[in-house]
């Protein structure tokens, strides 16, 4: 039988919540519409630390000029479910005002030059929403660790930069991305596929494993396999196929061996859709 977590929606609830957990704390924090991609970093959370919470606030801040905050899909009562289900202590689910109880905040924080690129081209200040938030629910949570996906791999490495760069007190985990069987990595925008448009995104994930099977020939290879999968996909409208540098997110040069990260994000029907792929080029580690 699973026990309901606590469900706070003020600041004063979730501090109540707060100071009666004892031990380490494991956040995971999320906009909702939760899946298996979700339950898995609750997973991870809880086999780490004591108690996990779970945030789940839909964040004007990281919307883009033009997208649709009020599309996103709001499942709160299936979300406390499956949050029950997987053993999490307290969720936390606040309103807007609540989070910025002086409407939108005039400081927030900048990701710099690392949030213009890639996803950070395409959706302008989007990132700068993101750490703002991350940086508030860490301070209202006060976390040991806090548990972020890789399939959003642009987002956790500027986590980790402002985790590092501004001393927050908190060890950042990353969990691999989770797929569905078709390849198809979890997120909460599948549900705006069709099923005609989740077979044209699968070239998304093939492009990224046809790309790792030539990793020991170097980055032109990796690349030019990518590309081949994805232009015989021509309904899938390609914003970018990177190969870059994890840390700095800048393309490899042809002689580089070494980690680096296949990228792609795709406009599929009327969604857009990001994955990647951690590689390691050149021969085999041992």
């Amino acid at each position: 039988m699973t026990a309901t977590p606590v469900i706070a929606h003020t600041r004063q609830d979730l501090h109540a919540a707060r100071a009666r957990l004892e031990g380490t704390v494991g956040v995971v924090m999320t906009m909702g519409a939760l899946h298996e991609g979700h339950a898995e970093l609750i997973r991870q959370a809880a086999s780490a630390a004591d108690h996990v919470v779970v945030t789940i606030f839909l964040n004007p801040l990281q919307f883009a000029a033009g997208e649709d905050l009020s599309r996103y899909p709001q499942t709160l009562e299936s979300d406390v479910e499956i949050c029950a289900r997987e053993g999490v202590s307290l969720v936390f689910a606040p309103s807007p005002d609540v989070v910025y109880p002086d409407g939108e905040p005039g400081v927030r924080v900048s990701a710099g030059g690392l949030g213009d690129v890639l996803e950070g081209a395409s959706r302008v200040g989007h990132f700068d929403g993101v750490l703002t938030v991350v940086a508030k629910m860490l301070h209202l949570m006060r976390p040991d660790l806090a548990f972020f996906g890789q399939k959003d791999a642009q987002q956790l490495l500027l986590i980790r930069r402002m985790v590092q760069d501004l001393d927050f007190p908190v060890e950042i985990v990353a969990v691999p991305t989770v797929r569905e069987p078709d390849g198809l990595a979890l997120s909460s925008r599948n549900t705006y596929l069709s099923p005609a448009d989740r077979e044209v995104a699968q070239c998304l994930s093939a492009a990224l494993r046809a790309g790792e099977q030539h990793a020991t020939a170097g980055p032109a290879a990796v690349r030019r396999a990518a590309r081949d999968v994805l232009v015989r996909e021509p309904l899938a409208l390609v914003d970018y196929l990177v190969l870059v540098h994890p840390s700095t997110l800048e393309q490899v040069p042809e002689w580089y061996r070494g980690p680096a990260l296949l990228a792609v994000a795709a406009k599929v029907g009327t969604t857009r859709l990001i994955d990647n792929l951690p590689l390691h080029l050149g021969p085999a580690q041992a």
